[in-house]
C-alpha cells in the first residue's frame, strides 16, 4: 500500500496500468539494503493505526450507541481486532501477501514460516527494503481494524458469538482475497531482468524460467528483440500479480479493500438482522457526542498512520499524503455541515465528526495519487453525497445500518474510488505513470487514459460490492443456522452490556 517518490506513481508495466497498494516480501539481491528511516516511519505509522482502532474506532462508536450498549460495542472492537491479529499470523498474511494465483495466496508463509529477522519485504523504490516483520505488522492492523468497522452496522443487537464468527469468515473469504486481489504484485526489481538480481528474477518466474529469459536476452542482436524478451518477461512477471493489479486498478490505502468491503457487509448485516426493537418508536439518540468526538480525533491521528504509512517510505510523497489526507477530512466536514445547514437549519456535531470520516474514507484510495486542491474536491463530494445516503438513501429503503457504516464507508469507499481514476490525471494536478521495465524509473512515464483507468476502477468497485455481498449473506446464514445470529428481543431491550457480557458501563 504504497507509492515511492513524487515522480513514481503507477506502475506501467508491458503497456498496461497496473498498479498496486502493498509490496511482497521477497529476498533482495547484492545492491539492496534496509532503510532504517523507512523502517522505523513504518513502526511509528503501525502503531497509529493500531491507537485508529483501539480506542479510536472503539470510542468513535461507543458514543454513538444507546448507554446500556455502549460496553458490547468496545467489547466487539476489542476482540475483533485481537482475534483477527492471530489469524493474521497463522494464515493471513500469507494468503494475501505470497505468491498463488490471480485471486488469493499460497501457504509458503502459514505460521510465519520463513520470516525471520533477518528477511526483507520490497518497498516501491528498486533495492530499498524493510524488515519483513514491518511489513507483516502494519498490514496486520488493515487486517484488524477493516472487520472491526463491520461492528457499526449491526450494533445493538447481534449476539456476540456470532459476531465472533462472523468476522472470522468474512475476514478469511471477503478481506484476504480483496488485499490480495488489488496489492499483491512482485515489486519492482523483479521487473528488472538481470543477472544482478537473480535471486529476485527467480523468485517471481521461478529458477528455470529466470535461466531462460536470461538467455534469450543475452541472444538479443538489438533493441527490438530485447524489448520483446522483456515484454514476454514482464507477462510471466505478471501472471502472479493480483488480478484487480493487473486490470490497473489504484487504491493507495484501502478505498476497496478496507471502506467498500466493510461497507458492503454492513448493508448486508443491517438488512439480514432487521431493525432493531424500537427503532422509529424508541428515542435511540447518540448516547454521549463527547465520546464520539474524541473517537473521530483519535481517527483523524491515526489515520495518518493508514494513509502516510501505506507510503512505506519517509520521503515527499508521505508528507503530501498527510497533507492530502488532512484536506480531505476538512472538505468533507464543511461540505457535511452546510448540507445539514441547508436541509435542516442547523449543523450538528454527529454531522460534522461523520463528515469528518466520511472525508478520510474517500480520500483513502486517492491520498498518494492526486494534488491538495484535487483532495479538498474528493472530500466536499463525499461530504455531501454520503450525507444523502445517511439522511435519505437508508430511510428510502428502510434498513437499519446502526452507525451508518454503509453510507459512510461504503459510498464513501465508492466515491473515493471512482474519483481516484479523475483526479489521478496529470492535468489535474494527478501524477503520472511510472514503467517498472525501465531501468531509471524516474524518467519514462506513460500517458494517462481516462477510459483506461476508469474501467479499472470500476473493476475494483463492483468486484468489492459483489465478493462482501455475497460472502457477508453466507457468512449470515452459516451463523443463523448453527449458533444465531441475534440476541432475543428481551435482552435487546435490557441492553447487551448487561445481557452479553454481566456489566453496566454507567452505574
Amino acid at each position: 500500500m504504497t507509492r515511492t517518490n513524487l515522480g513514481r506513481r503507477f506502475a506501467a508495466i508491458a503497456g498496461g496500468l497496473a498498479v498496486a497498494a502493498a509490496l511482497p516480501a521477497q529476498q533482495a539481491f547484492a545492491a539492496a539494503s534496509i532503510n532504517k528511516g523507512d523502517t522505523a516511519w513504518v513502526v511509528t505509522a503501525t502503531c497509529l493505526v493500531v491507537l485508529m482502532t483501539i480506542p479510536g474506532l472503539a470510542l468513535f462508536y461507543g458514543g454513538l450507541v444507546r448507554s446500556k450498549n455502549v460496553l458490547s460495542v468496545l467489547m466487539q472492537v476489542l476482540v475483533a481486532f485481537c482475534l483477527i491479529s492471530i489469524l493474521w499470523c497463522l494464515f493471513g498474511y500469507s494468503l494475501a501477501f505470497t505468491n498463488g494465483n490471480g485471486f488469493i495466496g499460497g501457504f509458503s508463509k502459514l505460521f510465519m514460516s520463513g520470516v525471520t529477522t533477518s528477511t526483507m519485504a520490497a518497498t516501491f523504490s528498486k533495492e530499498s527494503y524493510l524488515p519483513e516483520y514491518a511489513y507483516v505488522i502494519f498490514q496486520m492492523t488493515f487486517a484488524a481494524i477493516t472487520p472491526a468497522l463491520i461492528i457499526g452496522a449491526f450494533a445493538e443487537r447481534m449476539k456476540f458469538s456470532a459476531v465472533l464468527l462472523f468476522l472470522t469468515l468474512w475476514f478469511v473469504f471477503a478481506y484476504l482475497p480483496m488485499a490480495h486481489m488489488v496489492w499483491w504484485w512482485a515489486g519492482p526489481d523483479a521487473y528488472t531482468l538481470s543477472a544482478d538480481n537473480i535471486d529476485t528474477v527467480k523468485a517471481a518466474v521461478g529458477d528455470q524460467a529466470a535461466a531462460d529469459f536470461l538467455a534469450k536476452l543475452a541472444a538479443a542482436t538489438d533493441d527490438a528483440g530485447k524489448a520483446a524478451v522483456l515484454g514476454d518477461y514482464a507477462t510471466a512477471v505478471n501472471a502472479a500479480n493480483g488480478w484487480l493489479f493487473n486490470k490497473g486498478a489504484i487504491d493507495f490505502a484501502g478505498g476497496t479493500v478496507v471502506h467498500i468491503n466493510a461497507g458492503i457487509a454492513g448493508l448486508v448485516c443491517a438488512i439480514v438482522l432487521g431493525k432493531r426493537v424500537g427503532l422509529g418508536k424508541e428515542a435511540m439518540a447518540p448516547h454521549n457526542l463527547v465520546t464520539t468526538l474524541i473517537g473521530t480525533g483519535l481517527l483523524l491521528f491515526g489515520w495518518f498512520g493508514f494513509n502516510a504509512g501505506s507510503n512505506l517510505e519517509a520521503n515527499g510523497l508521505t508528507a503530501l499524503v498527510v497533507f492530502n489526507s488532512v484536506l480531505g477530512a476538512a472538505g468533507a466536514t464543511l461540505a457535511w455541515s452546510l448540507g445539514e445547514y441547508l436541509t435542516r437549519g442547523h449543523a450538528s456535531l454527529l454531522g460534522g465528526a461523520s463528515g469528518m470520516v466520511a472525508g478520510l474514507v474517500a480520500i483513502t484510495p486517492a491520498c498518494g495519487w492526486v494534488g491538495p486542491v484535487p483532495a479538498i474536491l474528493i472530500g466536499a463530494i463525499a461530504g455531501f453525497v454520503c450525507l444523502f445516503a445517511v439522511t435519505k438513501l437508508k430511510s428510502k429503503f428502510g434498513y437499519d445500518d446502526a452507525l451508518d457504516v454503509f453510507g459512510v464507508h461504503g459510498v464513501g469507499g465508492i466515491v473515493g474510488a471512482l474519483l481516484t481514476g479523475i483526479f489521478v490525471n496529470p492535468a489535474l494536478q494527478g501524477i503520472g505513470v511510472t514503467d517498472y521495465l525501465a531501468v531509471d524509473t524516474s524518467s519514462k512515464t506513460a500517458a494517462y487514459a481516462f477510459g483506461t483507468q476508469m474501467t479499472a476502477q470500476l473493476y475494483s468497485v463492483v468486484t468489492a460490492i459483489v465478493l462482501s455481498g455475497v460472502v457477508s449473506y453466507i457468512a449470515l446464514m452459516i451463523c443463523k443456522y448453527t449458533i444465531g445470529i441475534r440476541v432475543d428481543e428481551q435482552a435487546e431491550r435490557e441492553g447487551l452490556d448487561l445481557s452479553s457480557h454481566g456489566e453496566r458501563a454507567f452505574s
